[in-house]
């Protein structure tokens, strides 16, 4: 685990997992190439999907890793050809064929059958979908000095439980609860961070307590959440492996 147990809360995809059984949150990060697609959230049910698609930070220095980030989601409902593309640039409903296209600069609120888009200006952008979940999308803006070399995008998930059963993604397999149990927090390889044994889907993990930001309820500054990170991808709470999460294109 060395150094790099706990990155920067800037850096990486980070996932932050929220559960209200044990008040507790667990993080973990995927670190992939620059341009992948990742599988977020996918209802095998309803066939909507939320995927993310990576773009790299350079690293500033020889030697640096070079942080990844999401810089492009892709947001659909095929059951009602709903899609939308949020860059930090622009925010596009149903792109390829004509849809309006839209700045972070705008105020906005679309509804397109079963969901409602709104474009909170310079902040944020909730997409609300009937009988389905409430995802939250966050500019983050990079400001001077700051490590991280581009614009990039947060993604939250603000309400779930209307999900069907069939939700799955990186994500979406945490919709519906889990049992975890840790135990054992002793000094860890970083003596500053406490490390601790996790039990989980029948695998027993060694996880660090650490901090990332959380900025689905200030989506300027984040507040600082505590959690217990989960290394090498996630390997043992996810299911599977993080490359089965891969996939072609964000739509």
């Amino acid at each position: 685990n060395g150094p790099h147990a706990m990155p920067p809360v800037d850096t990486d995809p980070h996932f932050l997992i929220h559960v209200p059984q044990t008040k507790d949150t667990l993080c973990f990060n995927i670190n992939e190439e620059p341009g992948v697609v990742l599988s977020l959230v996918q209802d095998l049910d309803t066939g909507f999907s939320v995927n993310g698609q990576l773009i790299g930070n350079k690293a500033r220095s020889p030697g640096q890793q070079e942080g990844t980030y999401f810089g492009r989601l892709g947001i659909s409902n095929p059951a009602t050809g709903f899609r939308l593309e949020v860059t930090p640039q622009n925010i596009t409903l149903n792109p390829g064929s004509g849809g309006p296209v839209f700045s972070w600069r705008d105020q906005a609120s679309l509804r397109q059958h079963e969901v409602v888009v709104t474009i909170n200006r310079k902040r944020n952008l909730v997409v609300s979908v009937e009988d389905g979940g409430t995802f939250e999308v966050v500019l983050h803006r990079v400001w001077k000095g700051s490590a991280v070399t581009q614009d990039f995008l947060g993604f939250y998930v603000l309400d779930s439980h209307r999900m069907s059963a069939w939700t799955h993604g990186l994500l979406g397999q945490f919709f519906h609860p889990f049992d975890y149990k840790v135990s054992d927090p002793h000094p860890g390889s970083d003596p500053t961070k406490t490390d601790a044994t996790m039990v989980v889907k029948g695998h027993q993990l060694t996880v660090t307590r650490g901090l990332q930001k959380d900025y689905s309820k200030d989506p300027q500054h984040g507040a600082e959440v505590t959690c217990w990170f989960v290394h090498n991808n996630g390997a043992g709470l996810i299911d599977g492996v993080y490359t089965d999460y891969i996939v072609p294109d964000i739509f």
